[in-house]
């Protein structure tokens, strides 16, 4: 794993840095594998209050290695049945293995599925699938030279990292129509305002490590709440979101961690939160 990505956590936030930089992070079998085990580790890690991603060297991370686009199309011998189309050297990706997802969306979906507020830290590139993983943070920061791309229909695909429905609840239909079908490469500035990053820094790590020593300064319970509230919002009706924030909000009030909130404030001091 540590050869594909490492994390280490300090004071209750998780800093996670993709690894593979002479590769510029790309995505292969190892880094799939490596991603989804830290996912796990970190989703049983009460102690984790926050997570920063980030991917070190040039990028934050360059898409799926190209080795792997070799590995999918094999060698066949088409009959006139086939049309003479290569046969995919693949299990069906429709194939549910992870819950509601296959296993390569699973890498991405499962860090907005972590019950603790994931930043991604971004910078050089982010393209196809690194966009993809990108996106699955609660907040994005990146550095402002940065650039991004639904690289997919370069190689005659379309995304499918969970990258339709995390870019569907962040930018217009048509922005993200545009981009998808065109493959273009665009700037952070674009990134900003069509909605796909939350702020440009000139050091996305530093900020993201900040605000997540911040968050973690928090009542976790509210916190991992809140994450909870923002991730159904976008899939209940207005009645059973309603009804979601009050039972939340049931489940949070008047446990020890709101009352010591409430404590801390009142004394004006650093709050003692448990995990």
């Amino acid at each position: 794993m540590n050869d594909r990505i490492t994390f280490e956590i300090t004071d209750g936030v998780a800093d996670v840095r993709l690894v593979r930089s002479d590769k510029m992070n790309a995505l292969d079998d190892k880094m799939f594998s490596a991603i989804t085990e830290v996912g796990e580790q970190l989703r049983n890690s009460p102690e984790v209050r926050a997570v920063v991603l980030s991917g070190e060297g040039k990028a934050f991370c360059a898409g799926l290695d190209m080795g792997n686009f070799s590995e999918m199309v094999a060698d066949s011998h088409p009959d006139e049945s086939s049309s003479k189309q290569p046969k995919l050297n693949r299990e069906p990706l429709a194939t549910r293995s992870h819950g509601i997802t296959n296993y390569l969306q699973y890498a991405v979906w499962m860090w907005r599925d972590l019950p603790m507020p994931v930043i991604a830290a971004v910078h050089g590139v982010a393209f196809g699938g690194g966009f993809q993983l990108a996106l699955a943070a609660d907040m994005r920061y990146a550095a402002a030279d940065t650039r991004f791309s639904i690289m997919e229909i370069k190689w005659g695909l379309v995304p499918d990292m969970a990258g339709t429905q995390l870019m569907r609840h962040l930018a217009p239909e048509d922005i993200v129509r545009e981009l998808s079908y065109t493959g273009r490469v665009f700037s952070a500035q674009e990134a900003l305002e069509y909605g796909f990053i939350t702020r440009i820094s000139g050091d996305p790590l530093a900020l993201a490590l900040s605000t997540a020593r911040e968050i973690a300064t928090k009542n976790p319970e509210a916190i991992r709440g809140n994450k909870q509230l923002f991730n159904a919002a976008n899939y209940l009706s207005v009645e059973d979101g309603l009804l979601m924030e009050s039972a939340v909000q049931d489940s949070v009030m008047g446990t020890p961690n709101q009352k010591e909130a409430v404590m801390a404030a009142l004394e004006k001091r650093t709050a003692n939160f448990t995990n």
